[in-house]
């Protein structure tokens, strides 16, 4: 049976993150309330010892990685980047729906933007990186690339990952039950109360 165990990690909140607007290659600061989520982070996993923390070259998850005080063993991996949601970049699902009705992040073509199956690809390189180290390994990085890699662990169909909420600022985990890969604990947020996985 694998040791392997995925914590992710998803950055603390920022403007765009409050106010649901889609953000991938936009560079954008934590809030102050995602500088206070990423604090608590730092008390619910109390420098738990990871083996590996990949970290996603985003100044949010970066900064959500530095306060919850893994920066010095934190390598950037770009497969970590947010989808990259082309032509919607910067604006609420809301707004897209004003001019294009039913629309969805999970079907939609992203023109100038990835689809989901490239994505999808590169979350299973992530995977592979975490499998071959064989132990606990932190990923801080986004909503969607995120969800993307629990429905990819599971061996769901990418767009599982619309099942998965995923809070600013939360911890979920990634493992095994005997051989069978395993959801074991998911959108823990830790602020302000800390919580247990």
């Amino acid at each position: 049976m694998s040791k392997t165990r995925i914590w992710l990690i998803r950055h603390g909140q920022t403007a765009w993150s409050h106010s649901g607007a889609h953000t991938s290659h936009t560079d954008i600061p934590l809030t102050e309330e995602g500088q206070m989520q990423a604090r608590a982070l730092r008390l619910m996993l109390e420098s738990h010892p990871f083996d590996l923390v990949l970290t996603s070259p985003m100044q949010r998850a970066r900064q959500t990685c530095q306060i919850a005080g893994y920066e010095r063993q934190a390598v950037v991996d770009a497969n970590l980047l947010e989808w990259d949601y082309g032509i919607y970049e910067g604006r609420t699902t809301q707004e897209i729906r004003a001019t294009e009705p039913g629309w969805s992040v999970w079907n939609a073509t992203m023109k100038d933007g990835e689809t989901l199956d490239e994505v999808a690809q590169r979350v299973q390189s992530v995977i592979s990186r975490c499998l071959a180290t064989g132990a606990e390994v932190a990923l801080f990085a986004h909503g969607h690339v995120l969800r993307i890699l629990a429905a990819c662990w599971l061996r769901l169909s990418p767009d599982a990952g619309r099942l998965f909420v995923l809070n600013a600022g939360s911890v979920s985990l990634l493992g095994y039950e005997r051989e069978t890969r395993a959801l074991l604990g998911w959108n823990q947020a830790p602020y302000p109360v800390p919580l247990s996985l």
